[in-house]
Order: structure tokens, then sequence, then C-alpha cells
């Protein structure tokens, strides 16, 4: 794996994906935050079940506020974890209320601050609400960097911190929608779906089926 294979498998990414976006539905940087919360080992589908009951009652801090935890948790409890989501829910609109004005903040170290909220989902946040062009590991990116070797770590961390050296500047906005993506629908855990991966030919897997 070098640089210049590097660029061709983005570049293929972005010719098959120009605008790739996340599954999760939101329509402001706080319904965002609040999808990014419930999704933790769980599908964006599900999420997006709930929040499409969830977000048209209530999808500001002060409305989910007036919910309250039992009313939140009615909208949430299809979704595993709920409760203890459901609790991070209600601290965080509080905290936006008490030091942000209601709004999202744009920085990390605020982000963080939040409760339930960890340095992926802070990552989720300044990338797809904000545009900064930040790397969010999940399962499937710190899958798909050690299987192909675009970034190969031993931890989130690690691999975050090589795809942002080791990724061209101009694909890094994208590059977290397109791993992960890939990693959903084709490099799949325990069957990847080599046969129609468009980076068969650049990836360096040891188990490729193709």
């Amino acid at each position: 794996m070098n640089k210049t294979i590097r660029q061709e498998i983005f570049e293929r990414f972005r010719a098959a994906n120009p605008h790739p976006t996340t599954e999760l539905n939101f329509s402001s940087p706080f319904e965002l935050l609040i999808a990014v919360l419930l999704s933790a080992q769980a599908t964006d589908v599900g999420v997006n079940k709930a929040t499409a009951k969830l977000f048209p009652v209530a999808n500001t801090p002060q409305a989910l506020l007036d919910l309250g935890l039992e009313g939140v948790m009615e909208y949430t409890k299809t979704i595993g974890l709920y409760k203890t989501k459901s609790k991070h829910i209600i601290e965080t609109c509080q905290i936006l209320l008490n030091r942000h004005q209601g709004e999202v903040p744009e920085n990390r170290e605020a982000l963080e601050a939040l409760p339930g909220v960890g340095r992926k989902t802070a990552n989720v946040v300044l990338n797809t609400a904000f545009g900064w062009p930040v790397m969010a590991v999940d399962t499937h990116i710190f899958r798909v960097s050690n299987r192909t070797k675009i970034a190969p770590g031993k931890d989130v961390r690690e691999v975050e911190d090589k795809l942002m050296r080791f990724i061209p500047k101009e694909f890094l906005m994208d590059a977290h929608h397109w791993l992960i993506l890939h990693g959903r629908y084709t490099c799949k855990a325990l069957k990847p779906q080599c046969e129609r991966c468009l980076i068969n030919d650049l990836c360096e897997y040891k188990g490729k089926t193709v």
C-alpha cells in the first residue's frame, strides 16, 4: 500500500459516489447529535425509525427536556441501551441550554464534554454537521482500514491518525462516509463481497475471495 494506490482507491470511491453522506436522517446539527447518540451498537435503520416519530414531536433541547426522561424513552425503547442513551440525551439537552444557548457547539472539547459523546461521535458531528475534514472511526472503518491495509492499526485512534495522515487531502471531507458504506455493504465482517468490490485489485486482504 502506498500513496499512489491510496489515491486510486479514493478516486474510485468518489467516482462511484461523488456526494456521500450519513444514512442517519437529520435536518439540524442537534438532530444529528441525538441520532448519533442513539446509534451506538444500533443500526441506522433502527435509529431512523425511532427519530421519525421523535423529531416531529421534539427536535430541540428544550422540547426534549419538556418530554422528560420517561417521555423520551417511549420513543427510544426500540433501540438497544435505550435507558442509558435517553438519560444521556436529557443530560445533554440540559448542558446545551445551560452552556451553549441551546446550540450544538462546533468545538471538539465542548462536544466530548457532553454525556455519551466520545471522540467518534464528536467527529461525526464535526464532519457531517459542520464540514470538518475529520475521521470518525467505527467498527466498519476499523475493519476496512486494516483489511485493505489503507491504514492498519491496533486500535481506533491509531487507525484514525493514520487515515488523517495517509488519505490525500482532497478526499478527507468524504472519506469517512465512503469507508463506512464500503464496510457496511461490501467489505462485510463475516463475508466480504470481494466479487463486486470496486477496489478488489488494490486491496491487500489475504483472505480475498476473488
